[in-house]
């Protein structure tokens, strides 16, 4: 039996390269689908619901996703299968999203979007695990966190290039999306599909037997690690469908209350998911009573009640720190037009200047991510990576509030700075903490069920953000934004209860 062999740089550089096709995607939705939905009459009050369809899709395909490709082996590998199916479709609907006629369509092509990039994203979290072994983790995280930030820094300035440097108009008859976004989009769309295919055509997966022999030979299967097989089926069915009654009742409930106080209908989609996941645990229970314990959804669900003690801690980090993003990304556009540039109207040139700064800013952040991914395994080493992670939401919830405070659009960039090393950190560090928790065999459906603790705040996010900025907040949206920033200094606390497990190998 051996180890995994410790990779290249070129190695790792050519299995992450990828996400930089992916984060096109994600860099041009973030940026620019706030403009949309207010280009085609949307209000600011009601772009969270209109969002919601992005985590919907995430909390619904990215465990599916990691549970068939633990399960997959062909002869296009384990994960890259899914790498290249995903990149096919999100290309298509990084075409079709900025010719949409209507609010509606356009929130759907939204959808159809986020299912499709989710398809490639969630198995490149699980390639990590899958390729390198554990002291290179961190490093290999940090290469898909470089990639990002690269990617986003095109992607999110892709219509003030157009419009600045080439001339491409950046307005547009009302209800018409700018001819600077839709050829943004159209450029997204190639990179996308060129750069997971590079990932897919120069990179080679270990076979099942190969990954089997490396985690004998490493010894790194978690306490809390459990077979394939539910392991006390009666007693895990009475758990499920019993704690199931609570939760469907819970959501009834809470419905009612809804109705009865005549409160904000987004506040459903709150309720719903309370019960949704009542529903869930009923099938998943009545699944495994009847014997049928490799269903998939039986299997997700009974992982996601068996998850480490990790994941567990980290489910609270990554709460706090992805409401807060969440308000950052659908609220930045219309905080800054109507904060610092006075106009909410998406017609006028001013409201498409600010717009088209936001993209500056957001690329800005991506940027000093990319620079920052590299040097924050070198301070994780030198102290921790929980400390590290610590400091860096620190300073994202420090320039998320900052924002209130600005008045010169240019100082903008300072606040990005902080919310850049954030964001560099948001994208590795954590992974790289859960991964060592991780069973082997288990990796992608718990990279999926680990991603239900970033779309649920999300979620929640699109619930209730638009009640606050419209009934708490006076519809300004720059308070929304705050608000971000205090959730993401609560992520910050949460980080130092967190135990890393393979502290010790970081180190060495």
């Amino acid at each position: 039996m051996k180890k995994k062999p410790h990779l290249s740089f070129w190695q790792i550089w050519n299995m992450s390269f990828g996400f930089l096709g992916i984060q096109f995607g994600f860099a041009l939705q973030n940026a620019n689908v706030s403009r949309i939905f207010e280009t085609l009459g949307a209000k600011v009050d009601e772009i969270p619901i209109l969002w919601i369809a992005a985590p919907v899709t995430g909390l619904i395909i990215q465990p599916i996703i990691g549970h068939m490709s633990d399960n997959t082996w062909n002869r296009f590998g384990r994960r890259r299968p899914y790498f290249m199916v995903g990149a096919v479709l999100a290309s298509l609907a990084l075409i079709l999203m900025p010719n949409s006629p209507t609010l509606w369509i356009a929130a759907g092509m939204l959808w159809i979007m986020d299912a499709s990039i989710n398809i490639s994203m969630e198995p490149f979290r699980a390639f990590v695990g899958d390729m390198l072994p554990s002291e290179q983790r961190t490093k290999g995280f940090a290469m898909q966190s470089f990639f990002i930030g690269t990617g986003a820094v095109v992607a999110s300035a892709l219509p003030y290039i157009l419009t600045n440097w080439f001339g491409i108009a950046n307005t547009a008859p009302e209800g018409k999306i700018p001819p600077s976004v839709r050829y943004s989009f159209y450029l997204g769309a190639f990179a996308f599909f060129s750069a997971v295919l590079w990932t897919v055509i120069r990179t080679k997966e270990y076979s099942p037997e190969e990954l089997r022999e490396h985690a004998a030979a490493e010894g790194h299967v978690p306490v809390e690690a459990h077979a394939d097989e539910i392991t006390d089926p009666s007693g895990t069915s009475r758990i499920f469908l019993n704690r199931s009654i609570i939760w469907i009742l819970a959501g009834i409930v809470i419905s009612v209350l809804i109705y009865h106080f005549h409160l904000h209908p987004e506040l459903y989609i709150f309720s719903a998911g309370i019960a949704f996941f009542g529903i869930m645990s009923l099938i998943a229970g009545t699944l495994i009573k009847k014997g049928n314990t490799r269903n998939g959804i039986a299997v997700v669900m009974y992982d996601m009640f068996m998850m480490p003690k990790t994941m567990k801690q980290l489910a609270v980090v990554q709460f706090f720190t992805w409401f807060a993003l969440f308000a950052m990304w659908i609220y930045t556009t219309p905080a800054v037009t109507k904060h610092i540039y006075g106009t909410s109207d998406p017609t006028s040139e001013l409201f498409n200047k600010g717009a088209d700064w936001v993209g500056i800013c957001f690329a800005l952040y991506n940027g000093f991510a990319a620079l920052m991914a590299f040097l924050l395994p070198v301070i994780a080493r030198r102290t921790s990576r929980k400390f590290t992670h610590m400091v860096s939401l620190v300073a994202g919830g420090l320039g998320l509030i900052s924002i209130y405070f600005i008045r010169d659009p240019n100082l903008l960039l300072l606040s990005m700075v902080g919310v850049g090393l954030a964001w560099a950190s948001i994208l590795s560090m954590p992974y790289a903490i859960l991964t060592g928790s991780l069973p082997a065999h288990k990796m992608g459906t718990y990279m999926g069920i680990f991603n239900f603790f970033i779309v649920i705040p999300q979620i929640l996010a699109a619930s209730i953000l638009g009640f606050f900025t419209r009934d708490l907040f006076g519809g300004e949206a720059i308070y929304s934004i705050i608000l971000g920033g205090i959730s993401m200094f609560v992520a910050a606390t949460m980080v130092m209860f967190v135990n890393d497990v393979d502290a010790k190998k970081v180190r060495n």
